[in-house]
């Protein structure tokens, strides 16, 4: 018999639909249900492509007996984290703060107020390295919730008084300003001593793709010159090009790597990692040419457009990390899809190819994953490449591929991720006449405004099947979706999507702005949690905080206003005050600050829609270098955009306006000489 999660639309809760455990979606009715019963309760939360989730959920929650145990004694709640990331993150918070660590799936035990006094992330079947089982856990609480409820009360209001504490006001510098240049300079610094020269990257194992950081170090670059941080986003790209977190088949990016060398990765593929890094690799061509840059931005463009794309002209949120392993036994294996061994090689191939592609992709009889199969990468050997033969090779491999059993797809479509990818996509069908990509792009903005945006102007986090879940969106939704907008009506000259971004960013002033210049994760409307959550911090997307002092500022050039900018520069203050102490995780804060410390430039392309000239010009302008430089594209005596207002034509030919700080130089037509002033 279905339990109540048959009736969700996100399908990391429909995993979960036939379990023997009585789970209830986040609601205020499973609370309610606590009270009346006098029990506490499991808060499970987890994502659809998340492994130890699965893994958990195989072991424990199919289980009729650990299912019994939870039936009776609990109310059980499952959360899916990327629908509800405001519950998730005010839990994690807890769970990081007792446990000093992490991660999904997290298992929160919780009063019937919603107070947490347990915690733990995974827990197996029976007891294993030092590790309670799940069932001991449950028999532990039970007994604690039993027989000491007054200390279990307690505890769960020190840990709630202790959140509730937290405030990062103290943090903000007094005059709420952004970063100097020393300062941005004191942040590469730091970079410099975190980074891998061996390897790429920063840090050791596990080593995440640094996106954001890797953006900020190219702004950096182009408005200092240092060739330092450039180096180091070239030889973090090029490492994670030719390892096996990047699928040399099929293209995109995995999670992560679960070593130092980028070899093995979490095979589990996020829309949001492929478009961050997409436009990496984009702006990585943008500022050297570089042909491999090119090469990875285009592949992984094509990966999410192939892979990730729904019907409704949305992307789908992941690919998961396991899939059947075809053996007929129904058993799923991570990484099953990917990986290859010299024998499956051998049946594809034949065997003088097979010997030719085990070279090129590090294939060995060891393997470098598990059962000696190997994931597949481009060791560096140097020397001629036979390009005809790679491609023939990879075609039939990735034809053979083709045949595997596919991992599972979260197929619904996520505000934020999809602002990212609309970016992506654009900027990058731009720079490689990619029309398609453009037309992408501008798909998924019209299903963000048809289904995901209400007529208030307020969004839906989620939607599925062209449907908008019941979910609100949080901070990063509004920033997400306003820098793809802002980022399509550059490379469209479409201005109808700076509209839609100027009433995204007013929500984010009225809604998630406090008179400090702080800035909160969730709206001022909406439901009450035990904290209101609020972290300027990256993790693996920019940071709400930090993604809306972008929009704002791009916003602000477009338009003049000096409400946005100062929004901006207000909301910039946490870059100061944390750029300095923890630059690794705080990279796209960074990249903002590197903007507002350039201008950022602001230039206006006008002339005749389809014009060669006008479009050199345009062309011109979006491929400079210039930080966060805001581009708007119009006829001449059109002005939807302000920025474009009273910029006639010169001598009737297209031109070019740049401007800076209230102050514009003199209009050029020569695409070279736009080029020259913008660095490109």
């Amino acid at each position: 018999m279905p339990n109540r999660l048959a009736q969700e639309t996100s399908p990391y809760l429909l995993q979960h639909a036939d379990n023997p455990v009585d789970w209830w979606p986040w609601s205020a009715d499973a609370f309610e249900e606590a009270r009346r019963r006098g029990v506490p309760v499991l808060l499970s939360v987890g994502y659809s492509s998340c492994h130890w989730c699965h893994v958990m959920a195989h072991e424990s929650f199919e289980d009729p007996a650990t299912a019994a145990l939870l039936n009776e004694h609990f109310v059980a709640v499952k959360v899916d984290r990327e629908e509800r990331p405001d519950v998730d993150a005010v839990y994690m918070e807890a769970v990081q703060a007792a446990t000093g660590q992490g991660g999904w799936p997290m298992t929160v035990f919780l009063t019937p107020d919603a107070e947490p006094f347990y915690f733990g992330t995974y827990f197996p079947p029976e007891p294993r390295h030092g590790m309670p089982s799940f069932g001991q856990i449950l028999e532990g609480v039970r007994s604690a919730w039993s027989d000491r409820r007054d200390e279990v009360g307690q505890v769960a209001g020190r840990i709630v008084a202790d959140l509730a504490g937290r405030s990062l006001t103290d943090s903000l510098p007094a005059d709420r300003r952004p970063p100097r240049p020393e300062e941005l300079h004191g942040a590469l610094m730091g970079l410099t001593r975190e980074f891998d020269a061996v390897n790429g990257g920063f840090g050791g194992a596990p080593k995440f793709p640094p996106s954001m950081v890797l953006e900020f170090l190219l702004r950096h670059h182009a408005r200092t010159g240092s060739e330092g941080a450039l180096e180091m986003v070239q030889a973090t790209c090029a490492a994670m090009a030719r390892g096996g977190i990047y699928d040399q088949l099929g293209g995109g990016f995995a999670r992560y790597a679960v070593d130092a060398t980028w070899t093995v990765p979490h095979f589990e593929k996020m829309l949001y990692d492929n478009a961050l890094l997409c436009r990496t690799y984009a702006h990585l061509w943008r500022s050297t040419g570089s042909e491999v840059a090119r090469r990875i931005a285009v592949e992984t463009a094509d990966f999410m457009v192939r892979e990730l794309r729904t019907d409704q002209g949305g992307f789908a949120s992941a690919l998961d990390a396991d899939s059947d392993d075809g053996s007929g036994t129904g058993r799923h294996v991570e990484g099953a899809y990917y990986v290859w061994t010299p024998e499956q090689l051998r049946a594809v191939l034949g065997e003088e190819d097979a010997e030719f592609a085990a070279s090129r992709f590090g294939v060995t009889e060891e393997g470098t994953f598990e059962e000696g199969a190997s994931v597949l990468q481009l060791p560096d050997a140097g020397g001629p490449v036979d390009a005809d033969r790679v491609a023939s090779v990879k075609q039939r491999l990735l034809a053979a591929r083709e045949e595997r059993p596919r991992p599972g797809r979260d197929d619904k479509v996520v505000a934020s991720w999809n602002g990212l990818a609309i970016a992506a996509l654009a900027e990058t069908g731009a720079y490689f006449d990619r029309p398609d990509l453009i037309q992408a792009a501008t798909d998924a903005a019209d299903l963000l405004v048809r289904v995901h945006m209400d007529w208030q102007a307020r969004l839906h986090r989620t939607s599925r099947d062209g449907t908008p879940g019941a979910n609100s969106g949080v901070l990063e939704d509004y920033a997400d979706v306003a820098e793809g907008f802002l980022t399509l009506a550059s490379v469209t000259g479409e201005g109808v999507w700076v509209e839609f971004a100027g009433f995204f960013l007013d929500t984010v002033l009225l809604q998630f702005t406090t008179e400090d210049g702080a800035l909160y994760d969730t709206a001022a409307d909406a439901e009450a949690l035990i904290r209101r959550p609020q972290d300027p911090t990256d993790n693996a997307t920019p940071s709400g905080w930090t993604a809306a002092a972008g929009a704002l500022l791009s916003y602000a050039a477009l338009t003049g206003s000096d409400l946005h900018r100062n929004a901006a520069e207000r909301a910039l203050g946490i870059v100061t005050a944390l750029g300095g102490r923890a630059p690794r995780f705080i990279g796209w804060g960074l990249a903002v600050a590197e903007a507002a410390l350039d201008g950022p430039r602001e230039v206006a392309v006008v002339g005749p829609q389809g014009d060669p000239a006008t479009v050199a010009l345009h062309r011109a302008a979006l491929l400079g270098t210039a930080p966060g430089a805001a581009v708007a594209l119009g006829e001449p005596g059109v002005d939807e955009v302000p920025l474009l207002q009273d910029r006639p034509l010169v001598d009737g030919k297209p031109a070019a306006y740049v401007c800076r700080r209230f102050t514009c130089e003199r209009p050029t037509t020569d695409p070279q000489e736009l080029a020259e002033r913008l660095g490109g």
